[in-house]
């Protein structure tokens, strides 16, 4: 008798997944994980016959939108995360409304492995499921309609009110048991009903991560030890992947590198898309110690096409904040190891900085940031705002006691989302840290505010030549520079506008005001408030006036700390503000300077210190290749140069020199 004949209509079970990913304009993640769970089941389900899956919720909608897609569903099972959960618990709990008799599931990394309150506050949901969910939810499925999860290891749920719960069942040893949802046509439905969408991969060559980073729940969650998914599924996904189209592919292992053979999985990436022409782009989280292969790896994406920009998460230059949040058995050594040799190979790379860690204080934070530019971050500094997550070693109360933290909710924005995000019907929320004990609230918004200034002055490039030249022939520190521009001064009124913005805007966020700056005449969306400010002295014509005051506070700086302004420091200025590239320029432009601060500059960039101050000394006229690349509309510039430029840091025009 044919299979799908054994299971009558009424013993089958409509089963709805809800993975809401994150979507960037017409393309969006494939809600991987839930994919997972129902390969899983189709492969080792009694009666695979028995299921009839719909499909899955993966986007941001109205939430009676979703409600009313879900109201013919007997099980509904929602993964959640920081970016989701505020409207996966209106869905069920709408739904639960709707439909009294539905079974309500809830896995993912934002359940909280201490369950109990969770499950009294959201009395909606019927079970929540802990830890790796495939073999726990097939297990759930075929309990069902029965209610006794007693036998089920890993679920938490309320029984007459009474909190139950049962051990953690031990991970899985044998991946293979795991079928692939690509390769298993999981989303070829989804696929074909939605041709519209540009589909972005989710890709696990492992699971495991050996670190326990306090404020990370990737370790706890896969308790630490490393298991691999085999080779040939991983071509055969790579595969499936690039005669899809996917252009994108989000490599979500903790610590890619850490193995020999990672190295070959990025060089078959790379002949896939030698001959197939995607994916286009393969992101992956660096392992923190094995350097020699992680360069490796990134040489090999980069001369594939496949590196968008190399992530270095160093997180703290501070060995106390290290040790304090489970970071010391990881080498800052190997991180600016990688640095210097990435900025040598001209490998493009940003790197990753928590404000706010324990042990951090705003001089360890700013000194940090001078000596990551030492070694040769030149490119960008992601400046990130420490939140803290359920399952995270941080997330518990007495964590937070131990190092008096002071936190705030704040509503998760996107960097360069729409503004509509603000009309949510349901806003995702997350906790920050505003404060600690060794970074009170006050010093907290001056790091904030020393952030974004750093990022205007450097990694935007607004005053990189000077500040470069000045650190690498004068000893200035990067942080000594950028706080000249931090202090009040009544000679320099843009610079205090500036500067109250930050602090202003810095204290806001303190207070639970938007991570970023919503600005409805700047294409609507919300930027990084270092962007927002170098668009408005843009747009408002007061890029030479800004030139003009950042000059004489440089100077001010030099002759504080060396008693003598350089001569060159007004050529390095001249020539910043003739390389900043601006919209409505359609011709190339010539700039003579009595000095060559150009080649003085690239060097520094490339780690070479050897010119001279007395070889700058040499006059050059730079024609500005401006005529390369022009844009027609303050629009289309703060798309292509400020938003697209942010990982790339691609501000500046290039010169040819004629002497």
């Amino acid at each position: 008798m044919d299979a799908v004949a054994q299971a009558t209509p009424d013993e089958r079970l409509r089963v709805g997944f809800v993975q809401i990913g994150n979507s960037f304009a017409d393309a969006c993640y494939f809600p991987y994980s839930v994919g997972l769970l129902q390969a899983y089941v189709q492969r080792h389900a009694a009666r695979p016959c028995r299921y009839v899956f719909l499909d899955p919720l993966y986007q941001r909608q109205p939430w009676i939108q979703a409600v009313e897609s879900m109201l013919e569903t007997d099980v509904a099972a929602f993964s959640v995360y920081v970016w989701n959960h505020n409207l996966s618990l209106k869905i069920a709990r709408e739904l639960k409304r709707a439909r009294p008799g539905i079974f309500i599931v809830f896995g993912g990394p934002h359940v909280p492995d201490r369950a109990e309150d969770y499950l009294h506050e959201h009395a909606f949901i019927d079970l929540a499921c802990h830890g790796e969910g495939e073999q726990t939810f097939l297990s759930v499925l075929e309990a069902l309609p029965g209610r006794d999860f007693s036998a089920i290891p890993s679920v938490s749920w309320l029984e007459n009110g009474r909190f139950r719960s049962t051990p953690r069942a031990p991970r899985l040893e044998d991946y293979s048991t795991i079928p692939s949802p690509y390769l298993e046509g999981v989303f070829d439905k989804l696929m074909a009903a939605h041709p519209e969408h540009k589909w972005l991969g989710v890709w696990e060559t492992n699971r495991g991560c050996p670190f326990t980073c306090a404020y990370c729940d990737w370790g706890s969650a896969n308790a630490s030890k490393v298991h691999h998914f085999e080779m040939d599924r991983l071509r055969r996904e790579a595969l499936w992947f690039a005669r899809s189209k996917v252009e994108f592919i989000f490599c979500c292992d903790g610590n890619f590198g850490m193995f020999k053979r990672d190295r070959d999985i990025a060089a078959m990436v790379a002949e896939i898309k030698a001959e197939y022409g995607y994916p286009q782009a393969l992101s992956v989280q660096n392992t923190k110690n094995a350097a020699e292969r992680s360069f490796e790896i990134q040489e090999i994406l980069s001369r594939g096409g496949l590196n968008k920009g190399v992530t270095l998460a160093m997180q703290t230059m501070n060995p106390t904040a290290l040790e304090l949040v489970g970071r010391q058995n990881i080498s800052t050594q190997a991180f600016q190891e990688l640095q210097s040799r990435f900025a040598a190979a001209k490998v493009e790379t940003y790197t990753d900085l928590i404000l706010a860690l324990p042990g951090e204080t705003y001089r360890s934070f700013a000194e940090g940031v001078s000596e990551i530019v030492v070694g040769g971050q030149h490119n960008r500094i992601q400046f990130i705002n420490l939140s803290i997550l359920p399952n995270a070693r941080m997330g518990a109360p007495e964590y937070q006691r131990l190092h008096d933290m002071v936190t705030v909710e704040s509503k998760v924005i996107n960097i360069h989302g729409a503004l509509a995000m603000e009309d949510d019907d349901v806003a995702e929320t997350q906790v920050l840290v505003v404060g600690t004990g060794t970074m009170p609230v006050e010093d907290w918004v001056r790091t904030r505010a020393f952030s974004w200034m750093t990022a205007l002055l450097y990694f935007d490039k607004l005053l990189q030549i000077p500040m470069l030249l000045l650190q690498a022939h004068h000893g200035l520190a990067c942080h000594e520079l950028v706080e000249a521009f931090l202090e009040s001064d009544e000679a320099a009124p843009l610079l205090g506008e500036i500067r109250d913005f930050f602090f202003e805007q810095a204290r806001a966020v303190s207070r639970g005001a938007p991570e970023y700056f919503g600005a409805s005449e700047c294409l609507g969306i919300f930027w990084p408030h270092d962007e927002y400010v170098f668009i408005t002295l843009s747009r408002d014509g007061k890029l030479p006036r800004f030139y003009q005051e950042a000059e004489e506070a440089l100077s001010r700086v030099c002759l504080k700390r060396m008693e003598q302004i350089p001569a060159f420091l007004s050529d390095a200025v001249a020539l910043n503000q003739a390389l900043v590239k601006q919209p409505f320029i359609v011709e190339e432009s010539e700039l003579r300077l009595e000095h060559d601060v150009y080649g003085a500059y690239r060097a520094a960039l490339a780690g070479e210190t050897s010119l001279s101050v007395s070889e700058m000394d040499n006059p050059a006229t730079y024609r500005i290749k401006s005529a390369d690349t022009s844009w027609s509309s303050w629009e289309d510039w703060m798309r292509k140069v400020v938003w697209y430029g942010n990982k790339k840091g691609d501000y500046l025009y290039t010169a040819d020199v004629q002497r």
